[in-house]
């Protein structure tokens, strides 16, 4: 059961799964996690071979090579809604730490939580492993009620480019609204069900890290507190975003003082804001991630 709000990476970066020679570079970036990519990223033809380096390099002693005094970070793998298990039967390794199930849908997560139930009872995996959700088509969209009662998920996270194909949008300035929208949706249903924040989606222009910084910007204010990658030039700006300032740390940890000191559960910060539940709850989420980073 997946229910309690973990506290997931900051940054995702995507690498492709036909690409092994790329995983050592990952690992030993600053990421938070890798996502071995089976799907957009490899070529149909290439599936097989893919999942082969998937599972070896999952395998490997200590989850990094050995000799390599790697630490590695989080190992996820985005595997397709279409060919989730024999994606799943080739990669099943205790190292793996979740799965990203690319274009999701309320049967296909239900599906894909059964067996990663029945690969942890078999040893195959650790116990735990985690189960993201990508929201990448209309019909995921207007069924996020069901997609979050899937026990083992937890939280959603956004396709933006298949999402907007989909939907037959044009990415420019006068549908950004729109998109915000689209994306509260999904932030206001994974905090409904009890999950952890969403992942906000990456941007494919690796070049213009101002704009993706003003995106993830925006992305934490509407409520995601996690971002994919398809570069690691993205990884520093993503921890920059998604990474509490010590300045609001420091004022997160006064409110919280303050409010357990207090005798009527409400009491009044050094600006003389009134602190209330509210408040206070806002303030050890930051604190609570603040710690993990």
């Amino acid at each position: 059961m997946h229910r309690s709000l973990s506290v997931l990476p900051r940054s995702f970066l995507y690498v492709p799964g036909n690409k092994p020679e790329l995983f050592p570079k990952a690992a030993a970036g600053p990421a938070d996690a890798v996502i071995l990519d089976l799907e957009d990223a490899v070529p149909l033809h290439r599936k097989v071979e893919a999942r082969e380096a998937v599972r070896t390099w999952l395998t490997e002693p200590d989850g990094a090579p050995e000799g390599s005094g790697t630490v590695r970070q989080q190992q996820w793998v985005r595997v397709t809604a279409d060919d989730f298990a024999a994606d799943l039967l080739s990669i099943a390794s205790p190292a793996l730490d979740g799965i990203f199930l690319a274009k999701c849908s309320a049967d296909s997560l239900q599906a894909a939580a059964a067996m990663l139930a029945e690969l942890e009872a078999e040893g195959r995996l650790a116990p735990g492993t985690g189960l993201i959700g990508l929201i990448e088509d209309a019909a995921a969209l207007t069924d996020l009620d069901s997609l979050t009662r899937c026990q083992r998920l937890v939280t959603l996270g956004v396709g933006e480019v298949d999402l907007m194909a989909d939907l037959r949008m044009t990415r420019c300035d006068s549908t950004e609204p729109a998109l915000d929208s689209l994306r509260t949706r999904i932030v206001v249903a994974c905090a409904a069900a009890g999950l952890s924040a969403p992942v906000a989606p990456t941007s494919t222009d690796i070049r213009d890290l101002v704009t993706f910084e003003t995106t993830g910007r925006k992305m934490h204010d509407l409520g995601f507190r996690s971002r994919t990658a398809v570069h690691p030039s993205q990884v520093q700006v993503i921890h920059r975003v998604f990474t509490p300032a010590p300045d609001a740390v420091a004022a997160a940890r006064e409110v919280l003082a303050g409010f357990d000191t207090g005798d009527d559960g409400v009491t009044v910060d050094g600006s003389g804001r009134m602190v209330d539940a509210a408040v206070v709850r806002s303030a050890r989420e930051l604190v609570t991630r603040a710690a993990a980073f």
